[in-house]
């Protein structure tokens, strides 16, 4: 299979200048259909400053809430099967309960791999999104440790030119940014929202590469500590993570 790639080989940074900056699609999931898990009060919140932030990026951005795993599955497919031709990238980004690893969806019998949102989109099987970044963000808890953090003391102060035409793995520039590491919850304050989607939109609002923001938005998240009445979650910490397939620097510029 061959396509068209939308940047010379040898670019050091993703050709962000198509006509359209790509489409953003936000997965919300506040409310469920069994008290096992509890509304998530405050992702309103987090749905808010994520429309803010990515629609002065350019994106086109839609939003469903509380979505059944089988409607979910059916909008990525959609979007999988669109043509994005004239799209700088895509993003995709889920706001729900975790549990072992799984999210959950509003039919909460059904936990699913974040794998069926990522995989439509591969190189081989989205062909107008190959060699173009695609991007998911997951706010959800990956387990039930919790991290009390330590303290620390502070210190005192070859190619000439390209080639006519190349393979790129099926699986490139793809990037996974999750609010927590493996295994590990995640916090959320029902009045600001959840501590990583709040740490990324103030960093998304910057000129720097995506890689250097996300880099600043999991300091701001290991800075906070947790405030509850419940013992075993006060004082608690967290850091997000960040599992990056890019191939290019991406930056959000404006569009000439």
């Amino acid at each position: 299979m061959e396509v068209e790639m939308p940047v010379d080989w040898d670019a050091s940074e993703y050709n962000m200048q198509h006509k359209r900056r790509g489409r953003a699609v936000i997965f919300n999931n506040d409310t469920f259909d069994t008290e096992h898990y509890a509304p998530r009060e405050g992702s309103k919140i987090d749905v808010e400053n994520l429309h803010k932030i990515l629609s002065s990026l350019l994106f086109d951005v839609t939003v469903h809430h509380n979505l059944e795993y089988s409607e979910i599955r059916n909008i990525i497919s959609k979007l999988a099967a669109e043509d994005h031709s004239d799209a700088d990238c895509i993003a995709v980004i889920v706001l729900t309960h975790g549990e072992n690893g799984l999210l959950v969806a509003r039919d909460s019998q059904v936990l699913y791999n974040a794998e069926i949102l990522w995989k439509p989109f591969t190189a081989d099987k989205c062909p107008t999104l190959a060699g173009k970044p695609k991007l998911f963000f997951i706010q959800a808890c990956r387990g039930k440790n919790l991290d009390a953090g330590i303290k620390v003391k502070m210190r005192n102060s070859e190619f000439d030119s390209s080639p006519p035409s190349y393979k790129i793995p099926t699986h490139a520039d793809f990037l996974f940014a999750y609010s927590t590491t493996e295994g590990f919850y995640s916090f959320r304050n029902k009045d600001t929202g959840s501590w990583f989607i709040r740490s990324l939109c103030q960093e998304l609002n910057s000129s720097d590469n995506l890689l250097q923001m996300l880099t600043r938005a999991n300091r701001r998240v290991a800075q906070l500590e947790s405030d509850s009445d419940r013992m075993e979650f006060h004082e608690q910490k967290q850091v997000s993570s960040i599992t990056s397939m890019l191939t290019r620097d991406l930056y959000f510029r404006p569009k000439t």
